[in-house]
């Protein structure tokens, strides 16, 4: 194209310019329609958010034609109040909403402000204005949940490695010497529980921890940051003692309870077991919080770690867990010995146990404390899972069927070995004992 002149020149390049905002502007008017329509079809099947639809056949190049919504925005609070709905619920909704899309479907709405938020009559979650989204790596996905496990469970080490699999530092980076200063920031921090805890100060902190070392932090991350802080905000201006982590840890505990991805089970693994010891109060503590999850599923919470266990690479945690099993079997039939013991009459009592306050077996006050705390524990595990909403006896189906595996036989087998023999010695132990000195009379 030959120039004749600078103001042709200038012409040319205004005209240049003007085409390619022209065309920017078809292209991001397309592609919003585009993300409604994908985020739509993965979310909009919960019952308490709304995405509007997108009319096709009145959407062009230069005009996005959406389905109107008729909602108040978050921060009007005393709108909301007025229709009989409730901010925290509707945050609540959206927190909800934002950990699916973070961490599920790894897709999300990057820019969740109050004027792209609406509630609706109905008590519906509206969100609105999808130009700007984020997708979080399937890694990072499974890297973040375990990141806040290992957390919760102040294993350091673990958090450190995870800022590999979020890509925060290359593999060749040393994480050892990270490992002291998340010590002293997260035991501070953690001298309240997880409920107490501000996210805010998680992150402000945590960034302060990061930016001694070399650590990339990648663009999506800080979206997932700026999401969750908008939202916490949102949900401090209707309450101030409002703790996302506290609303957000039922989603973690049933995604750790239930998802068989690999990661996700060995976080689990690593939760539970300690020193060669089971944690019931973890895993009892995972379920009372996992079953404030509204998709909480008894069944798929049984499955994991049991395929692990019965599987060709679960030798090493097979032993763990016949040791454990005999620990609570052996603890279920010394509680009903003591209650069967408690319920005699005092005379029976004296004449047949000697006074032994734990019937024909041999305990102190000690063990008998413990085993009897294990037992309740136990029944108290059974029984969250059984009162499930979706509990019902039937999906123990495939469990059995795995049960009845050559594995899981010896498996058996060598916890009611196990258990005989302890009983056994127990038994052993009150036969054996020295007979209560009577004192001697003199005439």
């Amino acid at each position: 194209m030959l120039i004749s002149s600078p103001q042709m020149l200038l012409l040319w390049l205004m005209s240049l310019v003007e085409e390619f905002i022209r065309s920017l502007i078809m292209c991001r008017s397309m592609q919003e329609g585009q993300n409604a329509r994908r985020f739509k079809k993965l979310y909009a099947d919960k019952q308490d958010v709304l995405v509007p639809d997108i009319f096709w056949d009145y959407t062009s190049g230069k005009v996005l034609t959406m389905e109107w919504v008729e909602g108040v925005k978050l921060n009007e609070q005393e709108a909301i109040e007025k229709q009989g709905l409730k901010v925290l619920d509707l945050v609540n909704a959206g927190i909800q909403c934002s950990l699916r899309q973070l961490l599920e479907y790894g897709y999300f709405h990057a820019d969740p402000h109050p004027g792209n938020l609406l509630a609706t009559p109905e008590g519906k979650l509206a969100f609105l204005d999808f130009g700007m989204m984020s997708e979080t790596p399937e890694e990072a996905r499974f890297a973040i949940i375990g990141h806040v496990v290992h957390m919760v469970n102040r294993d350091y080490e673990a958090m450190a490695r995870d800022y590999y699999a979020l890509d925060f530092l290359s593999p060749d980076v040393d994480v050892s010497p990270i490992v002291p200063a998340l010590r002293d920031f997260f035991d501070d921090a953690l001298n309240s529980t997880v409920s107490e805890l501000n996210f805010k100060t998680l992150v402000d902190g945590l960034g302060a921890v990061l930016y001694q070392y070399p650590f990339n932090v990648p663009a999506y991350y800080a979206l997932i940051l700026r999401s969750l802080t908008v939202l916490e905000g949102l949900a401090l201006y209707a309450d101030p003692n409002f703790k996302v982590l506290a609303a957000s840890y039922p989603y973690f505990a049933k995604r750790l309870l239930t998802d068989p991805n690999p990661y996700l089970r060995d976080a689990l693994i690593e939760l539970l077991f300690k020193d060669g010891r089971f944690r019931w109060n973890r895993l009892e503590n995972l379920l009372v919080q996992g079953r404030q999850d509204r998709d909480f599923s008894a069944k798929d919470a049984l499955q994991p770690v049991l395929k692990l266990l019965l599987g060709p690479n679960g030798e090493e945690l097979r032993g763990l867990v016949i040791k454990e099993s005999i620990r609570v079997t052996e603890a279920i039939i010394v509680g009903t010995t003591i209650d069967t013991y408690n319920s005699l009459p005092e005379l029976l009592k004296g004449i047949l146990f000697a006074g032994n306050p734990t019937g024909p077996l041999v305990l102190n006050d000690s063990e008998r404390e413990n085993m009897l705390e294990l037992r309740d524990q136990v029944f108290r595990i059974w029984g969250l899972l059984r009162t499930s909403n979706n509990f019902d006896p039937t999906i123990l189906q495939p469990i059995l069927q795995v049960l009845q595996e050559p594995e899981a036989r010896n498996l058996g087998g060598r916890v009611v070995g196990g258990v005989t023999q302890r009983i056994a010695a127990r038994l052993l132990q009150q036969v054996l004992r020295a007979p209560p000195s009577v004192p001697s009379t003199t005439s």
